[in-house]
């Protein structure tokens, strides 16, 4: 009996070490993700009311055209399921190549700022568009509000000058574009692309004359087949704004990013001596490659910032990308601190809040 006991107790401590460690193991799991998180490019995620909202391109299916969804989330890690709210018109302006949609929350309405051309490639015809939303849902119904003046063209098709990437922040109280552009219209898309920026008088009007405040002349943004700025995006904290955006080729593993920093809150954003310049601020490595077209947001909590960007999944050149997250911090000086992009499939803490 005394045997039979021993071995029972033997056995229950086996059992309930096993399961412990288990435990153990599922909870390190649950703490944690990995890269990448979805197939894509240029995403873009905003925090709304305890749910984040990832706005993407669709190329639409058979029979359908292409349009814009929008997925909704209480976790950062997971995007919920994507919901179609806008398709391109037949016969328009934007009726093709839809790229890089973004979505903003200004006043009680939502406004999704997109690039798309009435054909390509090559894609000499891409132009920016704004759409704005029916109703305080930005899942919900969207009507279209045009094209955006990013520069006169009196002999163009739709009088502009071609433009990408838009995106807005309010400044000081006052609202401005900031987009990726042509000098001039040109008949071929090996054209270089330099950021410009332009006040607005409400969401779909903008009001100033463009102002090109970036273009690739340091050493990490030349050296390649065709030198770019693109990309940018508002990052804005205790009174600092800053511009990161995209330089190099975005079909390449060079693809990287840079940062403009007004140098002064009181400065007026449209001209060009009053932003600095620095890079890169985040860059690929021998295991994560052409990390670039970010976007920014907080943790759950409000504790964190993150970075939400896209990567290439091979060296060869082309647009196979995937979707990435990682914290980042921010200096003494205030100034953001990016880090090195994490390696696909190497753990990482769930932002604060979202355990």
């Amino acid at each position: 009996m005394k045997i039979l006991y021993a071995l029972a107790v033997s056995s229950l401590l086996f059992f309930s070490c096993g399961s412990r460690k288990t435990v153990e193991s599922s909870a390190a799991t649950s703490q944690t993700f990995t890269n990448p998180i979805a197939k894509g490019a240029d995403p873009w995620v905003i925090r709304y009311r305890d749910n984040y909202y990832v706005c993407k391109a669709t190329g639409g299916g058979k029979g359908q055209r292409p349009g814009i969804t929008v997925s909704k989330s209480p976790f950062l890690t997971r995007p919920g399921k994507s919901i179609v709210v806008w398709q391109t018109p037949e016969n328009a302006w934007n009726q093709a190549c839809v790229w890089a949609p973004e979505l903003h929350h200004i006043g009680n309405r939502w406004y999704i700022y997109y690039a798309a051309g009435k054909s390509g490639p090559p894609y000499i015809n891409q132009r920016s568009g704004v759409l704005e939303s029916v109703s305080d849902d930005p899942q919900g119904a969207y009507i279209d509000k045009g094209i955006l003046q990013t520069g006169s063209d009196p002999n163009d098709y739709v009088k502009t000058i071609w433009a990408i990437d838009l995106t807005v922040a309010s400044i000081k109280g006052k609202l401005y574009a900031v987009w990726s552009g042509w000098e001039r219209n040109r008949n071929t898309d090996q054209t270089s692309q330099r950021l410009y920026i332009a006040s607005m008088s409400n969401p779909w009007t903008i009001s100033s004359p463009r102002v090109e405040i970036s273009r690739p002349e340091e050493n990490w943004e030349r050296g390649g087949p065709l030198d770019l700025n693109e990309g940018p995006q508002f990052l804005q904290r205790k009174g600092k704004t800053f511009i990161i955006y995209s330089t190099r080729e975005s079909w390449t593993k060079e693809y990287r990013l840079g940062q403009l920093m007004l140098k002064n809150e009181n400065l007026s954003p449209l001209e060009k001596s009053n932003w600095t310049k620095k890079g890169p601020v985040f860059q690929g490595t021998d295991r994560v490659l052409g990390t670039g077209h970010a976007s920014f947001t907080t943790s759950p909590d409000g504790r964190e910032w993150w970075i939400f960007y896209h990567a290439k999944i091979s060296e060869k050149h082309g647009w196979d990308r995937d979707l990435r997250l990682q914290p980042f911090t921010w200096d003494k000086a205030g100034e953001p601190v990016f880090g090195q992009p994490v390696p696909a499939g190497q753990p990482i803490r769930k932002p604060s809040g979202e355990l």
